[in-house]
């Protein structure tokens, strides 16, 4: 197993009660070879298959990967794959990178599997969100000209979309910012949360949209200035979108929280959730779920050098 403070497991629930786990296994000796594996278990987590290989080419690097229940038994996966097998270390040669998707089943065989974008960026994180007619995913986009903004896929139950850009920010950067979007849904509606630095000033945005993302409106700006780290992640439902993220200043790294509208036109709560003692990479990604009794925030600090975990409940 490979240990990547930006590339962390995810596990995921289908319908007919199974949950499914992936991680990053280590294939060669360089920094840059590594398989994505996927494991299942049927008994709540008591027992867990063989996992396998969710990728089919060999060598470079294969992660940032997001998973979505695709049927009652059937799970998806959608991650970042080397554009050209054996490229390598795209994190640090800044190589091309394509965002792929495949479907596995209750015995961990592929039934499908799609390209849905040939040029990525190469190292930020994908999300996925539920919308009623399936799976809406975000990631970061790469063009020739080294613009790098967020970008959302959809499947309508038939076929997937193209790309469409969620907002035109026009941020121009040269090498990966290790900074993926978040996405979450309630029916046809789809709220995005990412982090740009368009014009030189770092910002979070969030963005709505109505047709299950087919468009978005134009971005609230949650946050800005020298301090928005971001490493956002968002959460919605009837009663509006909560969205999570990072900053860091001279005194030191915080987590906060803010809540606006279903509608994104009012904003409703806005705290500190926490200060961190670590620095740069050291707090991780947040993350956030809700419940009908409010909304729970995981994360991590690194006090004296060590990782750990911490939560908090954030009461409606």
């Amino acid at each position: 197993m490979l240990s990547n403070w930006a590339d962390t497991p995810h596990i995921a629930a289908t319908p007919d009660g199974a949950l499914w786990v992936h991680w990053l296994q280590r294939t060669g000796a360089g920094p840059g070879e590594y398989d994505l594996a996927l494991s299942r278990s049927g008994n709540r987590g008591f027992n867990w298959s063989a996992p396998v290989v969710v990728n089919r080419d060999q060598g470079g690097e294969h992660g940032f990967a997001s998973l979505w229940p695709a049927t009652q038994a059937t799970l998806g996966v959608a991650w970042l794959n080397p554009a050209k097998a054996g490229e390598g270390d795209a994190h640090e040669n800044h190589g091309g990178m394509s965002l792929q998707t495949a479907i596995f089943d209750g015995g961990l065989q592929r039934t499908s599997e799609s390209t849905l974008d040939a040029a990525t960026c190469e190292c930020c994180q994908t999300d996925t969100a539920m919308a009623s007619a399936g799976p809406v995913i975000v990631y970061r986009d790469r063009d020739a000209e080294e613009v790098r903004d967020i970008a959302a896929v959809r499947y309508d139950g038939k076929a997937w979309s193209e790309p469409v850009r969620v907002h035109a920010d026009g941020w121009k950067m040269p090498a990966c910012p290790v900074n993926g979007p978040a996405a979450a849904a309630n029916g046809n509606d789809v709220v995005a949360a990412w982090y740009t630095a368009a014009n030189g000033e770092p910002s979070l945005q969030l963005a709505l949209s109505r047709d299950g993302g087919a468009s978005f409106a134009a971005p609230v700006r949650v946050d800005r200035g020298a301090a928005v780290l971001g490493r956002a992640d968002v959460a919605y439902d009837k009663d509006g979108a909560w969205v999570v993220w990072l900053r860091e200043d001279a005194a030191a790294q915080s987590l906060w929280l803010a809540r606006y509208s279903a509608d994104l036109k009012r904003e409703t709560q806005r705290t500190e959730i926490a200060k961190l003692q670590g620095r740069g990479n050291a707090g991780g990604s947040p993350k956030l779920a809700l419940r009908t009794d409010g909304a729970y925030v995981v994360w991590t600090d690194a006090g004296n050098g060590q990782p750990k975990l911490h939560g908090v409940q954030v009461i409606r």
